[in-house]
């Protein structure tokens, strides 16, 4: 049976219950009469521990920079991108990896793939420009989208990038640009509305088109899923093989099949994943604010691992070894996990009750537009650190912006922070580098867009920091 709250509206399983007595977690142990949400931390790598607990880095950089900032740490990215290139190589596939640019425009990330010897997948002239900027070679592109501007294929073409062709339309105006442009055939999900890739019929007729194009190379095919089923990947994969031998009777070399991204992130431990989807309240929210679906915090397989399950599935791994066919994926969020956090100023607070309770309204020198969840109708849910550091009673904590919205809210739910924030002190929301940063950001209120900062290993055990140059 589908559970409704007391206006009769769904609630999903990660949901709360409503005020007025569906699912409640009592005192949540820490004395306030259950207004306070139970604490969600984030896995914290060593870098972040350092930048933590270092007495001036922070509080340096906010006063240089003069305003919210986000902190990137590229290093971590090299090490997830290894991270999947080390489980191609455990399964003995020939394997490539093309960062999903859209997830993240810091310059230092197309940087640290150039170093590692990986792409990146691109869906504009920007950032295919950006990407060069940085090292990336052509050859190393994958150029996805929909109907991609002329000047995109142009330059895609001219610099030997793989071309995700998504229309039969599309292929056509790539072979009247003349070059000997590398494709792949973006294929439609089976039972999928999605508007992007191509039906059977039309896969059949791009085929049959290519054979005739002179000015066209067919590498293979690709696709994209959402969600983070590692088996509907695996098999789909499958079956992009099967559409190689295919190809390769008409003549083409078809040697390549991508399976895009969607490769999960783990942000928090299962446990605290779990106490927050079993218990959640409408009553740790501020107003008593409703979300239906949250982004799946805790994922058991992330990152390469999924990959590792998607390559053990019904012998894919040996299927692609067996018919020379290489094996490229798209991750976005999954490289930039652990790769950086946001940071914002308290400007101000204020007390508030909720149920006879007191809780702390902050606002901190920025906007939500900065955690791309809430414009999404939905809530970041990874606690905030405060910094600098401290030990004392858990106050049930709500974290509003700098605008004049009602709704510009970074934390609606009342997240457990270790005493009272001041004014001047720092909120660190960590793990933001997938998605949050910079993908809605705006200059709304004529607010400068928060800097990217990033950090570099010194010697002595420091860190170096300097203005990422996007």
């Amino acid at each position: 049976m589908t559970e409704v709250d007391a206006a009769g509206a769904p609630v999903n399983s990660g949901a709360a219950a409503d005020e007025a007595g569906h699912r409640m977690s009592g005192g949540t142990g820490t004395g306030t009469g259950g207004i306070t949400a139970t604490p969600l931390p984030a896995h914290r790598d060593e870098w972040e521990q350092r930048v933590l607990a270092e007495p001036n880095l922070l509080g340096d950089i906010a006063f240089a920079v003069g305003g919210p900032f986000h902190l990137m740490y590229p290093a971590r990215v090299a090490r997830n991108i290894r991270g999947f290139q080390e489980a191609f190589t455990r399964a003995g596939v020939d394997g490539f990896v093309y960062f999903g640019k859209k997830a993240n425009k810091a310059a230092c990330v197309a940087r640290a793939c150039a170093e590692q010897g990986a792409g990146v997948d691109v869906a504009s002239t920007g950032e295919l420009t950006a990407a060069l900027a940085q090292g990336v070679r052509g050859s190393e592109l994958m150029v996805t989208g929909p109907e991609k501007s002329d000047d995109l294929l142009w330059l895609a073409a001219r610099h030997r990038a793989v071309i995700a062709v998504d229309s039969v339309g599309e292929l056509e105006r790539i072979a009247a640009l003349g070059f000997s442009a590398r494709v792949l055939l973006r294929v439609l999900p089976p039972a999928s509305a999605s508007r992007f890739g191509m039906t059977e019929a039309e896969i059949e007729h791009a085929l049959t088109a290519a054979t005739a194009m002179t000015s066209v190379r067919l590498e293979g095919f690709s696709f994209h899923l959402s969600g983070y089923d590692p088996v509907p990947r695996a098999e789909l994969a499958a079956d992009l093989v099967r559409r190689c031998l295919h190809a390769r009777t008409l003549g083409h070399p078809a040697s390549t099949i991508s399976i895009g991204g969607g490769f999960g992130v783990d942000y928090v431990p299962a446990r605290a994943w779990s106490d927050f989807t079993e218990d959640a309240s409408r009553r740790w929210f501020h107003t008593g604010k409703k979300f239906d679906s949250y982004y799946p915090y805790h994922c058991p397989e992330p990152g390469p691992a999924m990959l590792t399950a998607i390559l053990g599935r019904d012998g894919l791994a040996e299927h692609l070894r067996g018919n020379g066919i290489r094996l490229a994926i798209e991750p976005g969020r999954a490289l930039l996990d652990r790769a950086g956090s946001t940071v914002f100023r308290v400007q101000g607070s204020k007390t508030r009750l909720a149920h006879g309770h007191p809780y702390r309204i902050l606002t901190v020198d920025g906007s939500s537009l900065s955690l791309s969840e809430q414009w999404f109708d939905s809530e970041y849910l990874p606690d905030p650190v405060l910094w600098p550091p401290r030990e004392g009673t858990a106050t049930p904590t709500v974290v509003g912006a700098a605008t004049c919205l009602e709704s510009d809210m970074l934390s609606w739910r009342r997240i457990p922070l270790p005493g009272p924030a001041d004014t001047g002190d720092l909120l660190v929301y960590p793990n933001t580098a997938g998605y949050q940063m910079d993908s809605n950001e705006s200059t709304f209120h004529e607010l400068p867009l928060p800097p990217k900062v990033a950090l570099h290993d010194a010697p002595g055990g420091r860190y170096r920091w300097t203005l990422d140059a996007h």
